[in-house]
């Protein structure tokens, strides 16, 4: 019997899913997004892949070994305001652990800006009596009538799941495990999370901040979740083969993401990145996705994901680690519209999926960035989505004529406006990751993937000067294919602070023993067999009377500390101190506050190399067709390509379109395009 690896990602207007079989042979299939009801257009996926393969749904999912799904559920609950209405247990004076934040940074002198409203209002925040101190003392005991008192309060005032973060339960938890006792035998139905198994780090509003978060999604994803894997089931899947994907640029088992939905935040975006590590041999790379909503842009350097401890999410940071992955409502599906000084403006909304660009022909009425591109002749209308779905110009130049009126434009220099104001986006977004972070983009290498980003990419690439990308077989599910390739992943944080010259060495190995077993647990039920597991340590350390750690991996040969290894882990930390900021202090003393233990599950790779092209061909046009360009002050004659037909070795010289069934891609003037052993095109700008 054939096995299939599959991976959906769920966008905010296609849902992308791509199968991989037993010969490494891939491909990508797309339906609509259904936001009324995710867990449909995840299933309308699986069905089209079905029926690709001449089997029915039940056949083709009892032949799959492992179905991958990044989710936007969460992330959309979060950006939407739609999370339940949650409760926040904290110690006794302080209240305003979630207003008063981290002190926001940014825009500090603009004195028009309201303070922003707390994730928990106070009308559900509950203080509680009792304190533990930093050395894990009951300085007070917990007043058990205050959590009972709180408990019943927010029952009434219709809280949907709690959140508990007390001070120093890191060091310390009976108070808040006792606290979650309590509020079980009130009420056993409704959720609870705890920080200290959440995210057990010494910052108070992070680890208050992403408990609350957590809580807040508990009902949502777990509903999703429940949905998704009963209707698995129905159809013969085993639920056990089911993963989903992580903010950390890995996976999870269902139930892992139940317990701690905070972690499917952005889950689909990191996907991106983790595609990118495996298509691309060169260490720095910047990765681009265009959907039809937003605009991700990505970082890789020295061959690793860089992973942001400040994630935000709208005016609130995440508290947990995630890929660092930027995001611009700048997708296919963004509207264009004009500002009260009459200049155009691109997105952040959009038409998502319902009702979608008006060239869907599903009701839209506003112009965005498909309908610009489809004036211009950059797509086909009769030959979207590989002819499934025929697009409504005449719908397209009605949007954007209309536009256009109000602009003062004729209709193709609106059309040509929409795509390069588009473009201008991307561009900011790229060089808030690059430029602002102090990295030149003309030194990476570029990937870029999303259905929509073939018909951008040569103009923004020729704006910041970079002179090769790659457009990936796969562009239009980039992230899909990540979550095909990408790891089993589980991790576990334990502060327990001591200093170089004092090192608590046997206290330092029962936690990492400890966190060792769990991960060794997590990884026996995911299903791993113990050559495929992999771990990796870390610890957070700082210079005395620093007041921010830095992260600093290291190797032991049975995950055990000795005497002999705090030198090394003194002189590990010296050396990334210097690497970070130029600077270290040798006769300074390292203090070890939080410790960190991660595993991994290595799944096979999906995508099996062709070898290297011995030789290069030109590649026959099938046509030309008449496009506008962005730099370019007249229509262009461009040659037609299918991309099915372009083998290894290919060549196409721009002008020039490709066209596949799941996105275009548009080779500029001065632009050679050719077919890497895998079928991914490498351009290169003259």
């Amino acid at each position: 019997m054939v096995r299939f690896n599959v991976c959906i990602d769920i966008g905010g207007t296609f849902t992308d899913c791509v199968v991989s079989d037993a010969d490494g042979r891939l491909e990508i299939f797309k339906v609509p997004t259904t936001p009324e009801r995710f867990e449909q257009g995840f299933m309308d996926a699986l069905s089209q892949a079905a029926k690709h393969y001449s089997l029915a749904l039940p056949d083709f999912l009892r032949s799959c070994e492992r179905i991958v799904h990044g989710t936007t559920v969460s992330t959309n609950a979060l950006v939407e305001g739609k999370t339940v209405a949650t409760g926040f247990l904290c110690n006794k004076g302080h209240p305003d652990i979630l207003t008063l934040r981290e002190a926001p940074r940014k825009r500090c002198f603009d004195f028009r800006l309201d303070y922003p409203t707390p994730y928990v209002p106070r009308q559900l925040t509950a203080e509680v009596g009792g304190r533990i101190d930093a050395l894990g003392n009951e300085y007070e005991p917990l007043a058990e009538t205050d959590v009972r008192a709180a408990v019943e309060r927010l029952r009434r005032r219709g809280v949907q799941a709690i959140a508990v973060c007390f001070l120093w339960s890191i060091v310390c938890p009976t108070h808040e495990v006792r606290a979650r006792e309590i509020i079980r035998e009130m009420w056993p139905d409704v959720p609870v999370t705890l920080s200290h198994e959440l995210n057990p780090i010494p910052r108070e509003y992070r680890r208050a901040i992403s408990t609350a978060i957590d809580a807040s999604l508990q009902p949502i994803v777990s509903a999703y979740t429940g949905a998704l894997c009963g209707a698995l089931a129905e159809n013969g899947f085993n639920i056990d083969h089911f993963l989903v994907a992580t903010c950390t640029g890995g996976m999870m088992p269902p139930d892992a993401i139940v317990a701690k939905p905070i972690f499917s935040v952005m889950s689909g975006p990191t996907l991106a990145p983790v595609a990118a590590q495996n298509l691309a041999t060169e260490p720095d790379v910047v990765v681009v996705d265009m959907g039809g909503t937003t605009f991700d842009v990505a970082a890789i350097r020295d061959g690793r994901l860089i992973v942001s401890i400040e994630a935000m999410i709208g005016d609130d940071m995440l508290g947990i680690p995630k890929v660092d992955v930027r995001s611009v409502g700048a997708g296919g599906g963004s509207i264009a519209w004009a500002d009260v000084a009459g200049m155009i403006r691109v997105g952040p909304r959009s038409a998502g999926a319902r009702p979608g660009p008006a060239c869907y022909g599903l009701g839209g009425e506003h112009p965005t960035v498909t309908d610009a591109n489809v004036l211009l002749g950059l797509i086909d209308p009769g030959n979207f989505l590989g002819g499934r779905m025929r697009l409504d110009r005449g719908a397209a130049v009605s949007a954007v004529e209309a536009l256009g009126r109000t602009l003062g434009l004729k209709t193709i220099d609106t059309a040509l406006a929409i795509h390069t104001t588009s473009n201008h986006n991307m561009i900011a977004a790229i060089e808030d990751i690059t430029v602002m972070e102090g990295i030149n983009p003309r030194e990476s290498f570029l990937v870029v993937g999303g259905g929509a980003v073939g018909c951008h990419i040569g103009a923004i690439a020729r704006e910041l000067g970079i002179t090769r990308f790659m457009v990936p077989r796969f562009a239009a599910g980039l992230s899909a294919f990540g979550g095909l390739i990408s790891t089993i992943k589980w991790e576990r944080a334990t502060t327990l602070f001591t200093t170089a010259d004092d090192f608590a060495l046997d206290a330092v190995n029962a936690a990492l023993e400890g966190m060792r077993h769990e991960g060794a647990a997590f990884l026996e039920r995911a299903g791993l067999r113990p050559d495929a597991q992999r771990y990796e340590q870390v610890f957070f350390g700082r210079y005395e009377f620093q007041s921010w750690e830095i992260e600093v991996p290291f190797e032991t040969a049975d995950g055990l500390l000795r005497v002999a290894d705090i030198e090394h882990l003194t002189a590990a930390f010296h050396r990334l101190h210097e690497r970070k900021y130029g600077v270290k202090d040798e006769e300074d003393r390292v203090e070890f506050v939080t410790w960190k233990v991660r595993a991994f599950g290595i799944v096979e790779q999906p995508l099996k190399d062709g070898g290297g092209v011995k030789t290069v061909h030109a590649v026959a046009p099938e046509g030309q067709r008449t496009i506008f360009l962005d730099g370019f002050d007249r229509p262009v004659e461009a040659n037609l390509h299918d991309a099915e037909k372009i083998r290894p070795g290919g060549v196409v010289e721009g002008p020039a379109v490709i066209a596949d069934e799941t996105t275009t891609i548009v080779i500029h003037p001065e632009s050679i395009a050719t077919a890497d052993a895998r079928g991914n095109l490498i351009v290169a700008l003259d």
